[in-house]
């Protein structure tokens, strides 16, 4: 198997998902905390690009970007259960949707919290609007990935628990159970998942953590003004 290390944060969602497939997968893994507001050394070391978490060190190898550590895991350790299908079409087609994900949800997810006003209802209705086009990926399926877990539910787990301590600690509402009832029970079907829940931040931790943050981007936001 080799030697692996993972840096990472419990307030990133990005990280989070590598945490959830490392366990998955029954990987053993050495955690590197990481405090992003003084970056160890080893981190910007091995990710001098982005100087962000996550990072995957196998066997002294880094692997950056959580999207490309995702299909590493499943590929370099393929004889557990797989997260990617098999089929090249299938396979471009979750693709697809993680950088949906991640460019246009979790983009403006992040704006709503660092914005206030006029700009984070905009924020807000884009992410609504985002969600719309989810909920339609989820018709007759248990999960993203179909009847058990897989790529995009790792990918879309942080709505699990990081969605609902952005909505209270910015203000906004995001995720309402009569306009998206399929992924709020999918939100509760994957946040009980055994493997996820053992694994999943503590929420009062993550709030107090996030109300710092956003107070952080906010005074930063005024000070350019």
């Amino acid at each position: 198997m080799g030697e692996v290390k993972l840096f990472w944060t419990w307030t990133s969602p990005y990280a989070q998902r590598i945490v959830w497939a490392l366990k998955l997968k029954g990987i053993e893994y050495e955690t590197m905390f990481e405090d992003l507001v003084n970056k160890s050394p080893l981190l910007l070391q091995y990710n001098p690009v982005h100087k962000k978490v996550p990072v995957l060190l196998h066997d002294g190898a880094p692997i950056c970007e959580s999207l490309v550590i995702l299909e590493y895991v499943d590929d370099r350790w393929n004889t557990t259960a797989r997260l990617l299908p098999d089929d090249p079409l299938a396979r471009a087609t979750t693709r697809f949707w993680a950088n949906f994900c991640d460019d246009q949800v979790l983009a403006s997810v992040f704006q709503a919290f660092v914005t206030q006003g006029v700009e984070q209802e905009k924020a807000t209705a884009h992410t609504i609007e985002k969600l719309d086009i989810v909920e339609k990926q989820l018709t007759g399926d248990k999960f993203f990935s179909g009847q058990t877990i897989g790529f995009l539910d790792l990918v879309f787990g942080w709505i699990a628990i990081y969605l609902e301590v952005v909505e209270e600690t910015s203000g906004v509402k995001i995720l309402d159970k009569e306009r998206f009832p399929l992924i709020s029970a999918w939100k509760e079907r994957f946040s009980h998942v055994p493997v996820i829940e053992e694994t999943l931040p503590d929420r009062e931790t993550l709030i107090s953590k996030y109300q710092r943050m956003r107070a952080y981007f906010l005074s930063k936001a005024a000070a350019k003004k």
